[in-house]
């Protein structure tokens, strides 16, 4: 999984995030694991109607909701439901966000989202 956040200043740098990634669930009730490229957990995500938890080295941090959860762990906001659509073929409708999924038999897929900005792309390459 990579993301990354382009700057709407010009001397200000993209911002960009890069892990390995385990999801389960749906846009309801999921997890999220996050891993360094040396196969370490980096955050460990975990939503329901009730909670949005994310737990980092034994620290176990409660969000709002799962868009909060999202955006703090990779640093923008990320549309779930559509995600989980997307990742089952379902080309769903996302304000602002685009998704290409014309590579998913492949494992990959690409999402870009224009308005608002900043411009943000994820790409998700997904093991067979």
């Amino acid at each position: 999984m990579s993301v990354r956040v382009e700057s709407d200043r010009a001397e200000t740098p993209p911002q960009a995030f890069a892990a390995g990634f385990e999801l389960t669930g749906n846009a309801q009730t999921g997890e999220l694991t996050l891993y360094t490229p040396l196969g370490t957990t980096a955050a460990a995500l975990s939503w329901s109607a009730q909670t949005a938890l994310m737990r980092t080295n034994g620290d176990v941090r409660s969000f709002a909701s799962l868009d909060a959860l999202i955006e703090q762990a990779v640093g923008t906001e990320i549309p779930v439901a559509a995600l989980f659509a997307w990742l089952a073929g379902d080309d769903m409708r996302a304000a602002g966000w685009s998704a290409d999924l014309s590579q998913r038999a492949d494992g990959r897929l690409t999402a870009r989202r224009t308005e608002p900005p900043p411009i943000t792309e994820l790409r998700l390459v997904l093991e067979k």
